[in-house]
C-alpha cells in the first residue's frame, strides 16, 4: 500500500468549496481522475452532455492515481468525491479498502472480460500499453535507429536523456517490473528490476517525472528524447503534432486499465453509476480512442483503421503482459521506499 501521510495536508480543500451547504452538495459530482490531456477531454467530449442530461453540476478534480487514492484515505470518514478513475493497480487497493461500490445497470455483456471486476465495484474504460516514446525527428537527425527493447534505456548515447515516471506511478512501476522479469525475476522476486534501474538506467534519466505536462515539456525543450510512458499518454502527445512515436518493445509492452468506480458514501449519488456509464457509451469509446489513444474495451466498438496506431487493439491488446497486481500491492509501500533509498535519490 502507498504512502498516504504526505498526502493528508492536501485533502483537496478546493474540492471541498461549494459544498457548504447540503442544497449545492446533492446538486454536484465530484469526480477525482487524471490530469492534463485526459482531463481537457473529459472537461471538453463527456462533462457538458452529462450536466445537461441529468441537470447537474460535475466539479473535477485532477491527479495522478496515488493521489486520488490519498484523498479518499484521507477523507474516509467524510468522503468528497463520488467518482474515482484511476489505473488498475491502485484501483485494487481502493477496492480492498471498501471504497468503491456496485455500479448499477453495468452493461456486462458488451464489454470484454478484461475490462470486468468482481462484484462490479470497477470497471475499464480503456486499455493501455506501457512501453517506449521517443522524438522522432531528433533520432532521424542522429541517424538513430528507433528502440526497440526495454534494454535500450541503458544504451550510454542517451545519458542524461531518459525520462521515466517514478515507481509510485503505474508507469515507472511497469519498467521496475519488465526489468525485474527481464533478468531472472518478476514480481515476486524484485531484485533485479532494482539492480538494473540503480546501475545500469539510473546514469541515463534525466529526471522520474510523474506530471505529464512537465513530461512533455522536456520532450519539447530537447532535454529528454525517449522515456517510459503509456499509448495513451504518447498519441495524445502526438496529437499536437509533436514528433514523437510509441514503441511496443519487443520483450513486451504492459498492460494498464484505466478503470472507474463510483465511492461508497452515505449519500452516494446515483448520477456516480450514470457518469462511468457514459464513459462506457460507444461514441465516447471512440473519443477516448481518438484523443487518448485507448484501447476500447465495448465490444460494439469498431475501431478505425486511422485510429489504431498506436492503441492496443486486436493482437496488440492480446499481446500485452498483464501485472501481478496482489504481490505487487502487497509489497508496494516497501518498494517505494527503497526505490526512494536506492534509484531516485
Amino acid at each position: 500500500m502507498i504512502e498516504f501521510s504526505k498526502f493528508r495536508a492536501v485533502t483537496v480543500a478546493g474540492l471541498l468549496l461549494g459544498a457548504a451547504s447540503p442544497a449545492t452538495a446533492q446538486q454536484k459530482l465530484y469526480v477525482a481522475g487524471y490530469g492534463g490531456s485526459f482531463e481537457q477531454t473529459v472537461r471538453k467530449e463527456i462533462i457538458p452532455v452529462f450536466e445537461k442530461k441529468h441537470n447537474v453540476t460535475v466539479e473535477y478534480v485532477a491527479g495522478n492515481s496515488t493521489d486520488t487514492l490519498a484523498k479518499l484515505q484521507a477523507q474516509k470518514s467524510n468522503q468528497q468525491i463520488d467518482v474515482a478513475i484511476v489505473d488498475d493497480g491502485p484501483m485494487y487497493q481502493a477496492i480492498q479498502l471498501g471504497f468503491c461500490g456496485k455500479i448499477a445497470g453495468l452493461p456486462k455483456d458488451d464489454l470484454y472480460g478484461t475490462a470486468l471486476f468482481k462484484d462490479d465495484k470497477a470497471v475499464a474504460i480503456g486499455l493501455v500499453g506501457t512501453g517506449l516514446m521517443y522524438n522522432t525527428k531528433y533520432f532521424k537527425e542522429k541517424g538513430w535507429a528507433p528502440p526497440t527493447s526495454w534494454n535500450d534505456l541503458k544504451d550510454p548515447k542517451y545519458k542524461k536523456m531518459v525520462v521515466i515516471p517514478p515507481i509510485n506511478n503505474t508507469y515507472g512501476l511497469h519498467a521496475l517490473m519488465m526489468f525485474a522479469r527481464m533478468n531472472g525475476g518478476g514480481e515476486k522476486s524484485i531484485d533485479p528490476g532494482f539492480k538494473v534501474m540503480k546501475n545500469d538506467v539510473n546514469p541515463n534519466v534525466l529526471v522520474y517525472e510523474p506530471s505529464p505536462g512537465k513530461m512533455t515539456e522536456l520532450f519539447q525543450s530537447g532535454q529528454a528524447v525517449i522515456g517510459v510512458w503509456g499509448t495513451g499518454r504518447v498519441q495524445s502527445f502526438a496529437n499536437t503534432g509533436f514528433p514523437v512515436d510509441f514503441v511496443y518493445p519487443k520483450e513486451g509492452a504492459v498492460s494498464l486499465l484505466v478503470t472507474a468506480c463510483p465511492i461508497v458514501k452515505p449519500d452516494a449519488s446515483p448520477m456516480a453509476s450514470e457518469f462511468i456509464k457514459a464513459l462506457l457509451r460507444p461514441d465516447m469509446q471512440v473519443v477516448l480512442l481518438k484523443d487518448y489513444g485507448y484501447g476500447p474495451v465495448v465490444k460494439s466498438v469498431k475501431v478505425p483503421p486511422e485510429l489504431a496506431k498506436m492503441a492496443p487493439v486486436g493482437q496488440r491488446a492480446a499481446e500485452l503482459i498483464n501485472p501481478d497486481w496482489d504481490t505487487i500491492n502487497e509489497h508496494r509501500q516497501a518498494w517505494t521506499s527503497r526505490w526512494n533509498r536506492e534509484v531516485e535519490r
